[in-house]
């Protein structure tokens, strides 16, 4: 593309309210973040346990460093897989009860990773309209294509699911198994003279990032089981926030970790650090270790990261505190709303989005809310659909009563 055009496009985004700008800021802890100079109370961030500036896991983090270096200097396969990261792994396995773990430089690669190396050629994904883009991205390469259903309608789902049964026959295809190949099975149904037989692969998330709402996991797993569809999880925003010991939305649901063929999630968010993982079974992780190219071909992530990310993930299954202080600020949130008539859109999780429609408009008010000490970033196409621009409120643990009471009170003078 040429510079011109470079700068055409710039401006066309900038007419439009979608410009977006790189802000540098001072340092973020907790509930607060300072730039330029000047404190705000911080209503943007995915720390929702308060866990990134814990004393125990700063700590961790710093002894690691000492211990181990900065960094892993190789890929997992060569070097880089080092005693903290298999700690990290055990200690992952043992909380939700799982055979294994891969761990990633990104929740964006171990998605990536899930869903290249989960969907055969023979398979065809069908994934949630409103899913990350990391999965559409995923999504677009597949060589057996993907299907979207409407967000968390489990019927759409059905459609398709039953769109293709009838496409292979009147007898639910048997799921593919993680370790065929799908060469032999394209081989096979040459000879036999039938089109190569797609069997589904559905795919969503635990908590949707920009609205925070979760789809029915216990009505969608008998859906699956139904059709003999594997399901692969993103739990980005569910993991440490929800379930006994913060399990994630499957624990929450009442069903195992197991019941998803592979879930995904990741240290950046609930657990307050950095990279993802990877949770399934011993031979799904045998099979993507043989040509996952994200954990392949990707420097392992921090040995001192995996050591604050253990203490993270110990204080985050112990503390059932701040699980139960985020649920008391996710109730005041709601409750102050409706005081003051205004409509969040339905979330029972630490994301409680705010509509406002126009771009131009939530980025002024996000700009008026800076003014007043709050930090509350506009959301805006493409991240969201056009005119669903809004405030994503996200919570933590560490918000005081008094904080939310600060921010109500500034958006209703804004409004």
């Amino acid at each position: 593309m040429q510079h011109e055009q470079m700068t055409a496009l710039l401006q066309q985004r900038q007419q439009a309210g979608l410009l977006r700008q790189l802000k540098v800021l001072d340092n973020v802890k907790g509930a607060s973040l300072s730039y330029q100079g000047k404190s705000y109370l911080n209503f943007s961030g995915n720390d929702y346990l308060g866990l990134s500036a814990d004393p125990a896991v700063v700590a961790a983090l710093a002894q690691g460093a000492a211990d181990y270096g900065v960094g892993s200097t190789g890929s997992p396969l060569i070097s880089g897989q080092q005693r903290p990261h298999q700690q990290l792994c055990a200690e992952i396995c043992d909380w939700l009860n799982v055979d294994a773990v891969m761990l990633f430089s990104s929740g964006f690669a171990a998605n990536q990773a899930m869903l290249l190396g989960l969907c055969a050629e023979d398979d065809l994904l069908l994934l949630d309209k409103f899913s990350h883009a990391s999965m559409i991205d995923a999504a677009l390469q597949l060589p057996g294509g993907y299907k979207r259903f409407l967000h968390n309608d489990l019927s759409s789902l059905q459609k398709l699911l039953k769109a293709q049964q009838s496409a292979v026959g009147s007898t639910p295809p048997l799921a593919t198994s993680a370790i065929t190949s799908s060469t032999t099975q394209s081989a096979e149904a040459s000879q036999s003279g039938d089109l190569p037989k797609q069997t589904p692969v559905v795919a969503t998330e635990g908590v949707f990032s920009m609205d925070g709402d979760s789809p029915d996991l216990l009505a969608l797993n008998r859906l699956c089981q139904q059709y003999q569809a594997p399901l692969l999880l993103d739990d980005a925003h569910g993991i440490g926030v929800h379930g006994e010991q913060g399990a994630g939305s499957l624990a929450y649901a009442g069903l195992a970790t197991t019941t998803a063929q592979c879930l995904m999630a990741n240290f950046g968010k609930a657990l307050g650090g950095q990279g993802g993982f990877l949770a399934c079974s011993q031979t799904v992780a045998d099979y993507l270790t043989q040509g996952a190219r994200h954990f392949i071909y990707s420097t392992a992530i921090s040995p001192a990261m995996a050591v604050a990310m253990t203490a993270s993930v110990q204080r985050c299954r112990h503390d059932q505190w701040r699980r139960d202080s985020l649920a008391q600020n996710i109730q005041w949130c709601q409750q102050l709303a409706a005081r003051y008539d205004l409509q969040l859109l339905p979330s029972n999780s630490a994301i409680q989005p705010l509509l406002i429609g126009d771009s131009h408009r939530a980025l002024a008010i996000s700009q008026q809310l800076a003014e007043q000490g709050i930090w509350l970033s506009a959301i805006r196409s493409p991240t969201v659909p056009l005119h669903q621009a809004r405030l994503r409120i996200t919570l933590t643990a560490l918000h005081k009563k008094a904080d939310l009471e600060i921010l109500f009170n500034s958006l209703v003078a804004v409004l």
